[in-house]
């Protein structure tokens, strides 16, 4: 995962925050929630984790950051988290336990989960072991800890599924119509369920599960940036679907908010209005390539096979029947509301290399078409005024 950008100016928020969205009204938070002494992040190796845990180590509000990964952070994330613990650990049981035991953990975020397989670290089995199973072996060294006051865990909109008989618009309370096909968002689905029956077991814990839609921004790296970036950009002929996307400094925002703050329960997290798929291939100055359903499969078969982007089946569903979620509960809560996914797709087009059919070239290319046709007129007219 990676992403992140300059934001421009916003109207400033009523507590000084680092975030780049719009602010609004809010709740203030308890002193206990605003002030965690010890803040365990997972997945800290990853883009996501080492900037939040980064910002956590920053904040004067937050005592001792600890980041915990399977594999250390690369040099460019490292060079950011000097003032971040780093424990080299998978997400074991007993190791957390020892980890939890010691460090007197008040808060931990759980930003360890695989998007996609990683066919160099076992495939689709691994991403499941390490989503599903490390999710279990965390809440339950969680359980242990006589301290812990909140959990904040990164999920996603693809827990909603994407199929024909979806609703306009997902709220919180929407359950997915049909079980989805892709790993990921099955995943998703488990851990969300381990952690209700987490809640059930320690109500004194606040968690917090945040449905992030797909990330977009200047620096990212994902499978959808990849295929955004694609000259010719593979779609369903007749479909058109819907898509929202957020992006990563608000994301990054509304994560740093739910741990220093105190805001329990699911929420939506996307940027306000859609584009349609054709919208944004237009945007990034691509060029689309309607083929029939059946055949979308095989041309992202062929597209990984090229090394060129790996689909996953939860964005074959995607790029069909598209997503919409409601967001209303998370600005009424965090008082924070992301910025648009139009304006967040385009600060990540203006990162990108121009496409050969980029905005400004269709705007030169229609200039000179209408002037074609002006000074053609005006021949006509010459022409019949002399007869």
């Amino acid at each position: 995962m990676s992403d992140g950008t300059p934001a421009r100016k916003r109207r400033a928020a009523p507590a000084k925050s680092p975030g780049s969205g719009r602010a609004t009204r809010r709740s203030k938070p308890s002193p206990q929630a605003a002030r965690p002494a010890v803040v365990v992040v997972t997945g800290v190796g990853r883009y996501l984790g080492a900037r939040v845990a980064a910002r956590l180590a920053g904040d004067p509000a937050v005592g001792r950051v600890i980041g915990v990964d399977s594999a250390p952070p690369s040099p460019e994330l490292a060079r950011d988290l000097g003032g971040v613990e780093l424990r080299e650990s998978q997400l074991r049981t007993g190791e957390l336990l020892k980890l939890f035991g010691t460090a007197d953990v008040t808060a931990v975020a759980h930003l360890a989960v695989a998007t996609s397989p990683d066919p160099q670290r076992g495939g689709r089995a691994a991403m499941k072991e390490s989503n599903v199973i490390g999710t279990m072996q965390l809440l339950a060294a969680c359980q242990q800890a006589p301290r812990l006051r909140k959990l904040v865990v990164r999920s996603s909109t693809a827990a909603y599924g994407a199929s024909f008989r979806d609703p306009a618009v997902f709220t919180e309370d929407t359950e997915p119509r049909d079980v989805p096909r892709g790993g990921f968002a099955r995943d998703v689905l488990d851990i969300e369920g381990y952690v209700r029956g987490f809640c059930r077991r320690r109500p004194d814990v606040a968690a917090t599960v945040l449905r992030f839609a797909p990330f977009i921004g200047q620096q990212a790296e994902t499978r959808l940036s990849r295929y955004f970036s694609m000259s010719v950009v593979p779609t369903v002929l007749g479909r058109d679907p819907r898509l929202q996307f957020v992006h990563v400094d608000d994301a990054l925002e509304v994560l740093h908010r739910a741990i220093v703050e105190d805001h329990p329960g699911t929420f939506n997290v996307a940027g306000r209005g859609v584009l349609t798929l054709n919208q944004a291939i237009r945007r990034a100055g691509r060029v689309a390539a309607p083929t029939l359903e059946p055949g979308l499969s095989g041309v992202a078969a062929f597209a990984k096979r090229s090394g060129m982007v790996d689909f996953s089946l939860d964005q074959l569903d995607l790029f069909v029947h598209g997503r919409v979620v409601d967001t209303d509960a998370l600005v009424r809560e965090f008082g924070f509301e992301p910025r648009t996914s139009a304006e967040a797709f385009d600060e990540f087009v203006r990162a990108q290399n121009p496409g050969p059919l980029r905005p400004q070239r269709l705007r030169e290319a229609e200039k000179l078409i209408l002037e074609q046709i002006r000074r053609a007129r005006a021949a006509l007219e010459s022409s019949s005024s002399d007869d």
